[in-house]
This record gives C-alpha cells, structure tokens and sequence, in this order.
C-alpha cells in the first residue's frame, strides 16, 4: 500500500489504486508538490501487478466527490512568475510530463469528474480511458479569461472535439455540463453523483478478473444526459471557423443572434492578444501529436510569463482576477483589432534547442 497523506491521499484497494484529490479548500487546485505525488503514485502502480487500474477523484469540504480539480494554483503562479521563482518552471515542465503519462497510461484510468473540472484537472482526467461526470459537472478551460491559453494538453484535446468546438471553447471559456461533455468527445459517459460513492466502495472491494473488467463496471453505471449547447452547434461552426480572431468576432457582432452576441461579448473581455495566441495554438495542435502539443504548450507558457518583461497578459490576468480582484485587467493592446502578427507569432518560437528542450523525452 502506498499512502500519502495530505493534498493527495493514494492507496491500493484491492485490485484497484484509488487517489483523492484532498485540497478541498482550494478546490483541489494543483500544487507542485500535488504534480509531484500523482507523478510518483502513478510511475509506482504502472509496474505493480497487484494494481489492474487506477481511479482518481476530488473531493470537497464535507468529503469525497463534489469537486474533481479547478485547475493549477493560479496564486502561486502570480507570485512565481513576478519574483522569477524558478519553481515555476518546474511546475509546467513536470504537470505536463504528468498529463502525458496519463495519456498513455498502460492500465485504465478512471476518472471521476464531478464538480469544477477546469484547466489542469482536464489536464489530469482528459487522458482517461473511462471519463465520468455527473449532472454536477461544471467543465471548462478557462485560461482566456487570466491572458493565459488552454495548456496542460488543451490543445491537442480541444482540437479534436467535433467542428469548431474546440476554438469555441479555448476562446470563450466557456463552461459546459455532463451532456455537453460527452457529446464533444470530453467525458465517456454520465452517472448519478448519489452512485459514485457506492461504485467507488465497489471498485476497491470486488475481485476483477483484468483491467477492462474494471473499465466495464463503470460503464454499466452510465445514463443519458441532456446536451445545453447542441443547439448551438451550427452557429459554433458558422462564427468559430472563421481565419481569424477579427473575423470571428466581426461575424458575431453582424449577428442577429442572441448566442452570437453574448459570445462576443465575452471575446471581447479577454486579452485580445492571447485570443490570437489561443486561435493558432488550436489550429496549429489540430494536426499534431500530443507530445508535439505539449512541448508547443512548453514553449508556450514560458512566453507568456517571461516574453515581455513587465507586460506580461497572464500575470496582468491573474492579477485583476485573483489577487487585486478588480476585475478590470489592462491587456496590452486594448482591442481585439490592434492586435499584429509580429505580437503573436514569437509565442510559437521555442527558447530551446530540440536537444535541450524540458519534455524533449516525450514520445
């Protein structure tokens, strides 16, 4: 049995390793210590032959479930990224490492994805092989809305979401429910929250003959669920396939359509240069492979914070929205318009050579 107490408690129940996310006051959001124990937990049960799977769930103020993950520490982000803590480093480097190995993960890995599941706790659950949610789910990648882009992989799962959906979501970040979830690609089936703490109590107590045995226990639990934005979809793809950042918000703003127009609005709050940033990450990961797309995203989020000294969009966002909490960043351009390829374009320039690059061992 392996434990850890804390932030994130692991332990080998039966045939079945089950990790909590155990930082409910923070919404499980992810520290580097956090990073580094999933990390650990993880690389130890892929080579135990008592473990047939993995389950990981969050937890909130009055126990289990509730809340999966709401993301990266944003706080600590703010304070790394402004007195060059070289931690932050670090933390993308090895959270991404983490969202890779989940992706090819060599045993089934459950994720229980009830409550805030938003940037990296889609990070730590879109590499699933059996994602859950429940009629709690509130899922989005929310990182426009801080001057940031959605990172841990962001890119390579957004963009294989159906049409244009993945750009709809990156850009706007917007937050979806369980039947939305499932119908774009991002969770594998919907059950009822009241369930999950029986099925987990099962997952650690019955005897499995292999993985997928495990894998088909969840599934037989699974429900329908009602998609909010399925409606929505033709107008997705009519206004978030446009070339560009100005097209698309020009097409929402000429429309009638009262969807269109709360969209653009919303465009219009976000840093208008990490909207074009946003738009050529997705197009860009579209036609990539994930670990191309997470050394993208590596190169990525050291621009965001160390390209323009003193103009940084991401620390300006965390800023106005968790720290000073005014709510009123200062992007720098102000409009969506102002906004060249010559401010863009660098953030897809490594600072590393191939050799020399943090996830150069990404396969």
């Amino acid at each position: 049995m392996m434990e850890m107490t804390g932030d994130v408690i692991a332990e080998v129940r039966g045939q079945v390793g089950c990790i909590t996310l155990n930082r409910p006051k923070a919404l499980n959001a992810l520290s580097l210590g956090m990073v580094r124990d999933l990390m650990a937990t993880l690389l130890a049960w892929q080579n135990d032959s008592r473990v047939l799977a993995v389950a990981i769930r969050g937890s909130n103020k009055e126990g289990p479930f509730g809340a999966f993950c709401a993301g990266g520490d944003i706080r600590f982000l703010h304070q790394a990224g402004s007195q060059g803590n070289p931690q932050i480093e670090d933390f993308f480097t090895e959270e991404y490492a983490l969202n890779h190995l989940i992706h090819q993960y060599g045993k089934p890995y459950i994720a229980f994805m009830d409550g805030i599941v938003m940037g990296g706790g889609m990070g730590i659950s879109q590499g699933g092989s059996v994602r859950v949610v429940t009629e709690r789910t509130k899922m989005a990648m929310p990182e426009t809305a801080i001057g940031l882009f959605p990172d841990v992989g962001g890119g390579y799962f957004l963009s294989r979401c159906p049409g244009y959906v993945g750009e709809w979501l990156a850009l706007t970040g917007e937050t979806i429910g369980a039947g939305d979830a499932v119908a774009f690609g991002l969770a594998d089936g919907c059950m009822p929250s009241g369930e999950q703490a029986a099925l987990w109590e099962q997952l650690g107590s019955q005897h499995f003959a292999d993985g997928k045995a495990v894998e088909q226990l969840v599934a037989s639990k699974f429900v329908a669920a009602d998609a909010q934005h399925a409606s929505a979809r033709a107008e997705i793809d009519q206004y978030f396939g446009a070339a560009t950042v100005g097209d698309v918000v020009a097409a929402l703003e000429a429309s009638n359509s009262v969807w269109a127009q709360a969209a653009a609005v919303t465009l219009r709050k976000r840093s208008p240069l990490m909207l074009h940033v946003v738009l050529e990450q997705i197009r860009r990961a579209r036609g990539i492979s994930l670990a191309a797309d997470l050394r993208m995203e590596r190169d990525m989020v050291r621009h965001c914070f160390y390209l323009r000294p003193g103009q940084s969009e991401t620390l300006e966002g965390i800023r106005a929205l968790a720290v000073d909490k005014d709510h009123s960043p200062k992007w720098q351009p102000a409009r969506i318009e102002d906004v060249t390829p010559a401010m863009w374009q660098p953030f897809f320039e490594s600072p590393w050579p191939t050799y020399a690059h943090p996830l150069a061992g990404l396969a």
